[in-house]
C-alpha cells in the first residue's frame, strides 16, 4: 500500500485491523480455515473444515437483559409463593384447617404485593405497569402477567382481610374461592415470560421450565404452610413439600437432558452454585418434612424455611443461568448450527 500513515489507520469496531504500517493484521474473532483442494472427475472442489467458533469481534450475540436479579428473581419466588399459596389455603380452608388457611391467606397477599412492587421497582416507574393495563394482549406474556397479577392482587387481599377480621364470610370464600383459580397461573406465567424472550438458557428450555417453577411454588408454599401452621394441621403441607419437590428436580433434570451445550449454565458459575444450593436445600427441607415435622413444631418450622429458601435459590439459579447463557455467544450460535444440520439431514418428511 502506498501512502500509507502510521496511526492513521481506519478502525473497525474500536480496533486497527492493520499493523500500523498498512499490512493486513487478522482480526479478532476470525475463524481461522486451513483448507486443502482435492480433484474429482467433476472438475475441483474445495474442501474446507468448519471454521472454529468466535463471535464477530468477540461481541455478544445477544444484548443483556436489563432485569436487575433480586428484582426479577424475587418477582418470580414471591409469584409463585403468592400462587401456590393460595391453592393451598383453599384445600384447608375446605378440610378444616383453619390456621393453616389464614396463614397461607396472609402470606399470599403479602407476596403478590411484594411480587407487584419488585416489577414496578425493576420497571423504574410505576406508570410503566400501569402502561401495560391499557391494552390486553394474550399473545404477550408481559400483558397477560400483568392483568393475572390485577386480577389476583385484589381476590388474595380480600381473602386474607375477611380471614383476619372474620367479617363478611361469603366474601371471603368467593375471594378465596377467585385467588386459588388463578393462583397455577400466576405461579407458571412468569416462566413462560422467561422463555419468551430470545436468551438460550429459558427460551431452549420452554417444554421443562413452567414444570420447574410449579414444583418450587409448591415447595415455596408448603414451606410457608409448615412454618406457620401447627403440626396437627400441617399434613397437606408435608404432602405438597414432597410433591413439589420431587417435580421441580425430575422437571430440571429433564431440562438438562434437552439443552445439550446450554445446560452448563445450570451446572457451572453463578448459576450452578445456586441450582446446587437449591437441591440441598430442597433435600434436606423434603426429608425433615417427611420424617419430624409430623411431630415437633420446631422440626417443622425449620423444614418450612428451609424449603422457602430452596425455592428461592432456584429462582435466582435459572436468573442468573439465563444471563451467563446471554453473555456466551457460543449458546446462541452453535445450538442454531446443530439444528441446522438435523434439518438438512432430514427427509422432506421431516425424517432422517
Amino acid at each position: 500500500m502506498r501512502g500509507v500513515r502510521p496511526g492513521r489507520a481506519a478502525l473497525v469496531g474500536g480496533q486497527d485491523l492493520t499493523d500500523g504500517d498498512g499490512s493486513r493484521a487478522e482480526a479478532p474473532g476470525r475463524g481461522r480455515h486451513r483448507g486443502r483442494r482435492r480433484r474429482g472427475r467433476k472438475g475441483e472442489q474445495t474442501v474446507v473444515p468448519e471454521a472454529e467458533f468466535t463471535s464477530y469481534y468477540g461481541r455478544p450475540v445477544l444484548n443483556q437483559p436489563a432485569w436487575q436479579p433480586l428484582n426479577i428473581a424475587g418477582y418470580f419466588f414471591l409469584g409463585g409463593l403468592a400462587g401456590a399459596g393460595s391453592v393451598l389455603a383453599a384445600g384447608a380452608e375446605l378440610t378444616g384447617r383453619p390456621v393453616m388457611a389464614r396463614a397461607l391467606k396472609t402470606s399470599s397477599a403479602v407476596a403478590v404485593a411484594g411480587s407487584a412492587a419488585a416489577l414496578i421497582h425493576d420497571l423504574g416507574r410505576p406508570g410503566r405497569f400501569v402502561n401495560m393495563l391499557r391494552v390486553f394482549k394474550p399473545t404477550s406474556p408481559m400483558s397477560v402477567g400483568s392483568w393475572l397479577l390485577s386480577a389476583y392482587g385484589p381476590a388474595a387481599g380480600v381473602a386474607a382481610l375477611c380471614d383476619l377480621r372474620g367479617t363478611l364470610p361469603r366474601v371471603g370464600r368467593a375471594a378465596t374461592a377467585g385467588a386459588a383459580l388463578l393462583g397455577p397461573s400466576v405461579a407458571t406465567y412468569t416462566a413462560v415470560l422467561a422463555a419468551d424472550t430470545a436468551v438460550p438458557g429459558w427460551h431452549d428450555g420452554y417444554r421443562e421450565l413452567p414444570f420447574v417453577f410449579v414444583g418450587s411454588a409448591a415447595t415455596a408454599a408448603s414451606g410457608m404452610a409448615l412454618a406457620m401452621s401447627p403440626t396437627a394441621e400441617n399434613g397437606p403441607a408435608r404432602s405438597a413439600a414432597l410433591a413439589g419437590t420431587a417435580l421441580e428436580n425430575a422437571a430440571l433434570k429433564a431440562m438438562e437432558r434437552r439443552l445439550g451445550l446450554v445446560a452448563e449454565v445450570y451446572r457451572d458459575g453463578p448459576g450452578g452454585r445456586w441450582m446446587r444450593a437449591a437441591g440441598a436445600l430442597s433435600a434436606a427441607g423434603a426429608a425433615g418434612a417427611a420424617l419430624l415435622a409430623g411431630r415437633s413444631r420446631v422440626a417443622a418450622a425449620a423444614s418450612g424455611l428451609t424449603l422457602l429458601a430452596a425455592s428461592a435459590c432456584t429462582r435466582l439459579g435459572v436468573f442468573h443461568a439465563g444471563l451467563e447463557s446471554s453473555r456466551d455467544p457460543k449458546y446462541t450460535v452453535l445450538p442454531q448450527r446443530a439444528r441446522l444440520r438435523r434439518h438438512q439431514a432430514a427427509g422432506p418428511d421431516g425424517t432422517p
